[in-house]
């Protein structure tokens, strides 16, 4: 079974690699990372496992891989 990130690992490797924080509502994080094009992630808050599918979301919406993870 493939590792289970946090939220909060999660956001770290995001601001990492360049995105902000730029609104919460309610349980969901939303970062942003300008440029061409604008790409912004949502994040589940306060997870301490985040879902396959979920990550597989996050991974998409960011255009980073599972290796930028680890």
């Amino acid at each position: 079974m493939p590792k289970l990130y946090s939220s909060l690992y999660v956001l770290k490797i995001l601001e990492a690699h360049g995105f902000i924080f730029i609104s919460q509502k309610g349980s969901h994080i939303k970062v942003r990372k300008e440029g061409n094009p604008t790409l912004t992630v949502i994040v589940p808050a306060d997870r301490k496992e985040i879902p396959q599918g979920t990550m597989r979301s996050i991974l998409r919406q960011s255009q980073l891989t599972l290796i930028d993870f680890e």
